[in-house]
């Protein structure tokens, strides 16, 4: 399997404050490769490591990890465990295949289980910046703010890790979930930095930058996701509240307009003809 395991979800379909699997998912460690476990040639440089080069043993468990990926992606979480479990059968010592199983058991709430996976997968494959997201997202689900945290920054200290801008927001929405408002917004804006395109970022720091009563910051941020393609009704009321704020009639009006337009049926829509603001 190439790259990481990705959701097929439409990102303008989603409320930007949950995202929960959408991401975690997005974190799952590429199979076939090990790093640390290049051959060398006979000069002493160091070779292409291949999946031929593995033991049979992690060779078919790659295999069955492969296949409980692709159930996990159609949401058929059962017959992904059965796959799992012959995975590790197969491999005891199979880190990414107990990475998985903890998202899988996050996906059914099993958070004891979730847990018990990923800690698993750690003590296989101790520098994981993957599994250490994933772990500090399960605990940051459960309000273990301090160990959440500590895992969110052992991701982010690896070096080669590619995934940072996720991490970041991801610690950022803990924090704010914590009470740790200014902390949540350098590190969202970090996040924002690294990825400006990323829909949930630009919607949660302008978000807790209204919050803030910074309605300035927060509508450079909420402008820029209402003019994308990931815009959505729980975006377009955030910019009309934020518009108001502003004073800007002409802004606030477009926005209530592709509102109705575009989500006639939403609660966004409701709350704004009953007048509930957010003041």
């Amino acid at each position: 399997m190439q790259g990481r395991f990705q959701g097929n979800v439409a990102v303008s379909r989603l409320p930007f404050r949950v995202f929960g699997m959408v991401l975690l998912a997005g974190m799952l460690s590429a199979c076939g490769h090990m790093p640390g476990q290049d051959m060398a040639d006979e000069s002493g440089r160091p070779d292409l490591h291949t999946s031929s080069d593995e033991p049979v043993a992690r060779q078919r468990a790659r295999v069955r990890l492969e296949l409980a990926v692709g159930y996990f992606e159609q949401g058929q979480t059962t017959i992904a465990l059965d796959e799992l479990k012959q995975a590790i059968a197969q491999d005891p010592a199979y880190a990414d295949a107990f990475n998985l199983r903890g998202l899988i058991y996050m996906r059914l709430s099993d958070y004891r289980l979730a847990e018990d996976s990923f800690r698993r997968a750690l003590s296989l494959k101790s520098k994981d910046p993957d599994v250490s997201h994933n772990l500090g997202w399960l605990l940051c689900q459960t309000g273990r703010w301090s160990e959440s945290d500590g895992y969110f920054s052992q991701a982010l200290a690896s070096p080669l890790y590619g995934n940072k801008s996720k991490t970041f927001m991801t610690q950022g929405l803990c924090l704010m979930r914590a009470g740790k408002f200014s902390e949540a917004e350098s590190t969202l804006a970090r996040s924002y930095e690294l990825d400006a395109g990323n829909p949930f970022t630009g919607y949660n720091l302008a978000d807790l930058l209204f919050r803030r009563k910074d309605f300035r910051r927060a509508q450079f941020y909420i402008r820029r996701l209402n003019n994308s393609e990931f815009a959505n009704a729980e975006s377009l009321w955030l910019g009309i509240q934020v518009e108001r704020k502003m004073d800007d009639k002409v802004a606030m009006m477009q926005l209530v307009a592709q509102l109705r337009n575009r989500f006639p049926q939403s609660k966004e829509l409701g709350a704004y003809e009953r007048g509930e603001f957010n003041d």
